[in-house]
């Protein structure tokens, strides 16, 4: 008797043509519910799920992912997955138990992004476990739709208005005068903590008056890499922010000749020593005291950034022009974090579609005669 799944055929002994026939019914039937355990006979021994994960993270993660992405793939799969699933075969797990360890994080608090960042190196993984020969099918496939996110849940944006803004901008500049040309460029460019961090002054087009983002710092592995999706962008710069920067020029000048350090740093914003700044020391302390001389509520400093998006989106940019701006990967990313904040509709389009001959602020009874309300009555009503 032979059986074929999926490309594979196996052969197996079971006597008469009735019994084979008999059998071949009943493994067909296992194959539905997923169990190909026959298909499995005399493979190796199955790894576990934890021996695969090691190799996995080691020799593919490491090589094709940037570090803070191992770091984040090391860290779920060491907290979230490894103490239920760590030691099952990989041929031992099933999509009831991937669909249990979903409900068992999400009612254990994990939002949905959380759980979504478990799941997904999970089931890449698997699939590689597959192309290895050691999986016949990958238990994980389409298994995120279990954690889909309700469609009217949006990112938390939580961005200053024009006037917080401005209260922002005039206390750093009089608290912390030192870390204001950067919360400058956080505000004004959009830049992300990291990409503020990593910009230097060759990114910078004076003339052009824009910015080259090509890195970001990784405060995990403390190195700088690529930007977040991978790809650089071209950034306007305000004639405020450019103004900033030049000033910001002139005065690391001086302090490379007073502290004799032979050449300007590479970097734009740098600390009293000429090094790169510490992110969190800017986040925890001076952005903190900024919020706090401003009376301003309690907010992120990558709603600094979200400050940027609004404010262009209030300026009526388009969002195409948004997300270049802010280097998302697709409009839909720019759509679903901003769209809520479109202004609402364009009169001035509907107008247009009005009769020609209508007469702005008309009241019913100076209409056309055809439309007035006396000869709507008029008419007579049909049977």
């Amino acid at each position: 008797m032979f059986i074929d799944h999926k490309g594979k055929r196996k052969a197996k002994c079971v006597g008469s043509k009735q019994a084979a026939e008999t059998a071949a019914k009943k493994i067909e039937a296992k194959l539905t519910l997923g169990d190909f355990s026959l298909l499995e006979e005399n493979k190796p021994r199955s790894p576990t799920l934890a021996e695969y994960a090691a190799q996995w993270l080691r020799t593919y993660a490491t090589v094709h992912c940037k570090p803070a992405t191992v770091f984040n793939y090391e860290r779920d799969y060491r907290l979230h997955v490894a103490p239920i699933l760590g030691e099952k075969k990989l041929t031992e797990i099933t999509r009831q138990d991937l669909k249990q360890l979903i409900a068992d994080k999400r009612n254990s608090g994990l939002s949905w992004s959380s759980v979504k960042n478990i799941i997904i190196p999970l089931r890449e993984m698997l699939n590689h476990a597959v192309e290895d020969g050691l999986l016949v099918a990958n238990p994980a496939t389409r298994i995120g739709r279990f954690n889909k996110k309700p469609a009217e849940r949006r990112q938390n944006v939580n961005p200053l208005t024009r006037e917080e803004l401005r209260f922002f901008l005039d206390s750093a500049r009089q608290y912390t005068p030192r870390y204001y040309p950067f919360l400058l460029a956080l505000a004004r460019a959009g830049l992300r903590l990291g990409e503020a961090l990593a910009l230097q002054w060759g990114d910078i087009d004076w003339h052009g008056r824009f910015m080259e983002i090509q890195r970001a710092y990784c405060h995990r592995s403390r190195k700088i890499q690529s930007p977040k999706n991978g790809k650089t962008r071209r950034v306007d710069m305000s004639q405020q922010l450019t103004d900033t920067l030049k000033a910001l020029l002139v005065e690391r000048k001086k302090d490379t000749l007073l502290n004799g350090w032979g050449e300007v740093p590479l970097l734009v914003f740098v600390s009293e020593r000429g090094i790169i700044l510490d992110g969190d020391h800017i986040r925890g302390r001076a952005f903190r005291t900024v919020l706090k001389k401003a009376g301003l509520r309690h907010i992120r400093i990558h709603d600094l950034r979200h400050t940027f998006a609004s404010l262009l989106i209030q300026n009526g940019e388009f969002l195409a022009y948004v997300k270049e701006q802010m280097g998302h990967h697709s409009i839909q990313v720019t759509v679903d974090t901003y769209g809520h904040l479109v202004p609402g509709g364009n009169c001035q389009a509907v107008d247009k579609l009005d009769d020609p001959e209508h007469v702005p602020g008309a009241t019913i009874r100076n209409l056309p005669a055809t439309m007035t309300h006396d000869s709507v009555l008029e008419e007579p009503l049909s049977a």
